[in-house]
């Protein structure tokens, strides 16, 4: 299964890649010793033409893409450290509206230009030290129609030697990503006492990924490791990036009822097994747009076009876990009716990581918050996890 997933990974991140958002960023407090440092970006315009430069103490890699609606052209270089005054940025020039910058993720700095109508980037290179002793990222930005911005977007192109991303493997063990739904600004379901799903994710993660590697045989990658908002797709990208062949997104609901109890178990369907699962995924695919990642104009198109990528084989290795889990989960902790449901959740939509969503039960039941509230209460849903791991990665072949 691993040999299978490895071609169909490398094959789909293009496509996936193009179809990125910016998210909200954050700069960075201090440059780490090694780290280059952006020391200031320039706009001019050229009558006609704007362009951008961006001066480094180093020479990074960096690569550039657009997207519409709205008309955006991003930058994301390794990450670095913005030796930038304060209040610097977002003053606009040309064909550029606005720009924003900052930290995109633990692995990319991000730069992003919002644009006053549709241009396409006629020349993008680094250029050396020369009088000056600084390197300079220079992009150079054409207006064209909006026609023109979807026929000459540029695909996206590593325009200097990039490095790539280690696999967070350890030689002979399996990866697992757990995604703690929710985070940062968006503090997901509310429970009968304010118990917020967030925390309530966040610490059963870390406290399944303690049981995990503790077995020995799995190295576990978390989508986030702290109260932090994290896009949807990109959860799904930090899970592809560490080579994971699991991925498994936890959440606790809150309904008007009080008295509905008990955990399901959601896989990828293009058609919601019933309203409830269709309502709920809905619900959770907003959550970009609670972070200022407004994604709901792109969502059908991005939803298509993943679906389509994902394997048969990749779905049905879902469902299989599913199947696995849901018995282990019946022998200590409390199910709803028709606990296998299917949905079109984003974060399942990975095309090549078997991924399965966990409603742990109702923080709207005041049964069932306690017992997420409460480690020892939460033991068995731990025990129960680890064990279904177990017996599907034991029967799946080498």
């Amino acid at each position: 299964m691993r040999e299978r997933s490895t071609g169909l990974r490398t094959s789909a991140r293009a496509a996936l890649v193009a179809l990125g958002a910016a998210a909200v960023l954050s700069l960075a407090a201090a440059p780490a010793a090694s780290q280059p440092t952006v020391t200031d970006v320039r706009l001019g315009d050229q009558g006609g033409a704007t362009r951008l430069v961006l001066d480094l103490t180093e020479a990074v890699a960096f690569t550039v893409f657009a997207l519409d609606n709205p008309y955006r052209i991003v930058i994301d270089l390794p990450v670095v450290y913005w030796g930038l005054a304060a209040g610097e940025g977002g003053r606009g020039r040309g064909v550029v509206a606005r720009y924003r910058f900052g930290r995109f993720d633990d692995d990319t700095s991000r730069v992003v230009l919002d644009l006053e109508a549709p241009a396409v980037v006629t020349n993008a290179f680094l250029l050396p030290p020369g009088a000056v002793s600084r390197y300079r990222l220079v992009l150079d930005l054409q207006p064209v129609n909006a026609a023109g911005f979807v026929a000459d977007a540029p695909p996206p192109q590593v325009t200097a030697p990039s490095v790539e991303i280690a696999a967070v493997r350890p030689r002979g063990k399996i990866v697992v990503a757990l995604d703690p739904g929710h985070g940062g600004v968006d503090p997901g379901a509310l429970g009968v006492t304010g118990t917020r799903e967030k925390d309530i994710t966040l610490a059963i993660s870390m406290e399944l990924r303690d049981a995990l590697e503790a077995t020995g045989r799995y190295a576990v990658v978390l989508t986030r490791e702290r109260d932090r908002f994290v896009a949807l797709r990109e959860r799904v990208a930090i899970a592809r990036r560490a080579g994971a062949e699991l991925f498994l997104s936890l959440h606790a609901d809150s309904l008007d009822s009080p008295n509905v109890r008990g955990a399901s178990v959601y896989t990828l369907s293009e058609t919601a097994s019933d309203k409830e699962a269709a309502d709920l995924a809905a619900k959770e695919n907003r959550a970009d747009a609670i972070g200022g990642l407004d994604l709901r104009g792109q969502d059908d198109d991005v939803a298509a076009i993943l679906i389509s990528l994902a394997q048969r084989e990749t779905m049905n290795l879902s469902a299989t876990f599913a199947n696995v889990l849901i018995p282990e989960f019946a022998a200590n902790w409390r199910l709803l009716r028709n606990t296998h449901r299917f949905a079109g959740f984003a974060v399942l939509k990975a095309p090549d990581v078997p991924s399965v969503l966990v409603e742990l039960g109702y923080l709207s039941n005041a049964r069932d918050e306690s017992a997420l509230n409460s480690p020892s209460a939460r033991r068995p849903i731990i025990a129960a996890v680890v064990r279904a791991v177990d017996e599907y990665f034991g029967a799946l072949p080498g």
